[in-house]
């Protein structure tokens, strides 16, 4: 892999290298791939085959917890705060930023400054082949939901709102 031209994805270059990871199949766009919907347009895919990363902060010890979810999935906040053992909110652009070391939109599953407990949508388990976003809003990966979940060291759950 060649050390890419952006900060965001040089971090996440960065990561890898460091950690042994490798994404494979990176595509970077020149249209947006913020939204689910822009990146399965990109992809000619599913919506439900982009992984998102949400950011959530908990409500009492503000810490940050990545929930990876299908694309046209809404993530079930009850759920995730059962799941963690206390409320939850989705996280602002600044606190997402401060602890992925990424902008919205192009948060990727891994490779952020401090781990970070990440929660598994279990319908990506549906399809064979999905795709993350690589760092920038424009960028995403190819990759397959146990090897995802693996790399992550997720918690496989229902997180979906029903």
């Amino acid at each position: 892999m060649n050390k890419p031209f952006c900060i965001s994805l040089t971090i996440l270059y960065d990561y890898l290298m460091n950690t042994k990871k490798q994404f494979e199949n990176i595509v970077v766009f020149s249209a947006s791939t913020r939204t689910s919907l822009e990146a399965a347009k990109q992809l000619g895919c599913e919506v439900a085959q982009i992984a998102k990363s949400i950011v959530f902060r908990g409500s009492k010890t503000g810490k940050p917890v990545l929930v990876i979810a299908c694309g046209n999935h809404r993530i079930d906040e009850k759920k995730v705060a059962a799941l963690i053992g206390e409320g939850v909110e989705k996280a602002d652009a600044n606190y997402c930023r401060e602890k992925t070391g990424f902008v919205i939109g192009g948060i990727p599953p891994y490779g952020h400054p401090t781990k970070i407990q990440t929660l598994f949508d279990e319908s990506l388990f549906q399809y064979d082949v999905i795709w993350a976003a690589a760092g920038t809003p424009n960028s995403v990966f190819q990759t397959i939901p146990s090897e995802l979940m693996e790399k992550t060291l997720a918690t496989c759950a229902d997180v979906a709102l029903e």
